[in-house]
């Protein structure tokens, strides 16, 4: 099944207010839509973990996790610089979902499942901030 771009970027909108929502009850925490907010998204990836322990490492709440939040920071990003939801099957047995910009292309999905599953020194903020920086160079 395909997506038209448009109902794309209508369920990455409701994905992102999802990881709103979501932190809101879970961890009485705001996130605001503005840059600075993404430095809480590292926080609230690792406490998803101390949480719910491996249950937070299942393959679906990872698959979760990773989604609504990556969708949340590419949110951000398209409200701070512009860009648009892709949907990649280049390999189709692992599609994933980027936002294209300038002719660059950011997995901030992928970026949550590095530093949940990963390593959790990789910092999506980080991964954000250089994104914004490519854009403004």
């Amino acid at each position: 099944m395909r997506m038209t771009r448009e109902e794309l970027s209508q369920l990455m909108l409701d994905s992102a207010q999802n990881a709103i929502e979501t932190t809101q009850q879970e961890f009485n925490i705001e996130l605001d839509g503005s840059a600075d907010s993404i430095s809480k998204v590292d926080d609230i990836l690792l406490s998803w973990i101390g949480r719910y322990k491996d249950q937070a490492l299942e393959d679906k709440a990872v698959f979760t996790l990773c989604n609504i939040y990556g969708a949340y920071i590419g949110e951000v990003y398209r409200q701070l610089v512009g860009g648009e939801w892709a949907y990649d099957a280049s390999d189709e047995n692992a599609p994933y979902v980027v936002l294209e910009y300038a002719d660059k292309s950011y997995a901030f999905a992928g970026i949550c499942y590095q530093r949940l599953v990963n390593d959790s020194t990789i910092s999506v903020k980080k991964y954000f901030d250089k994104a914004v920086a490519n854009a403004t160079q």
